[in-house]
């Protein structure tokens, strides 16, 4: 449901003042989609330096405007994913809110997004508010996952390896005709879809907030080292927008970046 007015300025492109947020995003989708597999965004909240864990969740982090902004990305993607980390620590709600989901329908489109998680051979709940839900859900486990059954309604993947490979995840979720894909973290997904090169776009929520803590960024240390250590992968500025004190900034990472 969408609970109130959420007015953002737009600093970039084409400044404006005092716009709802619904309307600076009426015609956001994500755009170059490439050949032969889905288009992966990221979408992130982050404090000033960079923390985007807060008592060890991103709860806190952003607005109830932040939280309008998260549904409209999500209602724009064939899927939504999480890893089950997330899962394991506070349950995930992967989907658009009714009024966003009656607009889906509208457009000839699934009410919600399909569900994605993924696990390695880590304990996934088989619980909670994720399972609950109308959408098609896709549970997708590394080669050793204790995990024999998903519940009713949650189709199980289990990958030859024992984490799932992002490019492997990938495939098959175009197979099942699933043309974009937004990655919701945690850090640790985030961090093997990079060292893939698999990180099409980044949505990016900055909190008026400094932690100095220990705590997770928005993408963990690549295992083994970054193959971007040396040679950054470059990103174009896409849009930035502002409520009160937060961002939310857009950018796109080319396959040439």
């Amino acid at each position: 449901m969408n609970d109130g007015p959420h007015i953002v300025d737009r600093l970039w492109p084409n400044p404006a003042a005092e716009i709802p947020l619904d309307d600076a995003m009426a015609s956001f989708a994500p755009t170059d989609l490439p050949s032969g597999r889905p288009l992966v965004a990221i979408n992130m909240v982050t404090s000033v330096d960079g923390r985007a864990q807060l008592r060890g969740t991103a709860e806190g982090l952003g607005s109830r405007t932040d939280r309008r902004l998260m549904r409209l990305y999500r209602a724009a993607f064939d899927a939504v994913g999480s890893g089950s980390g997330t899962l394991r620590a506070t349950g995930i709600w992967l989907r658009v809110g009714d009024d966003l989901a009656a607009r889906r329908a509208a457009e000839g489109r699934p009410p919600n997004p399909v569900g994605v998680v993924i696990a390695g051979a880590e304990r996934v709940p088989t619980e909670g508010s994720w399972y609950e839900g109308d959408e098609p859900r896709i549970l997708i486990v590394g080669r050793d996952n204790a995990l024999r059954d998903a519940p009713p309604g949650t189709e199980l993947l289990r990958a030859p390896d024992e984490r799932p490979e992002p490019a492997w995840v990938l495939d098959q979720l175009w197979s099942r005709g699933i043309r974009s894909f937004l990655l919701e973290g945690g850090p640790h997904i985030n961090a093997a879809f990079l060292d893939q090169e698999l990180i099409d776009e980044v949505y990016w929520t900055i909190g008026a907030h400094l932690l100095g803590t220990d705590a997770l960024r928005m993408i963990a240390p690549v295992p083994g080292g970054s193959p971007y250590a040396d040679e950054p992968r470059h990103g174009r500025l896409t849009s930035v927008l502002r409520h009160g004190d937060e961002l939310f900034v857009r950018y796109r990472f080319d396959a040439d970046s």
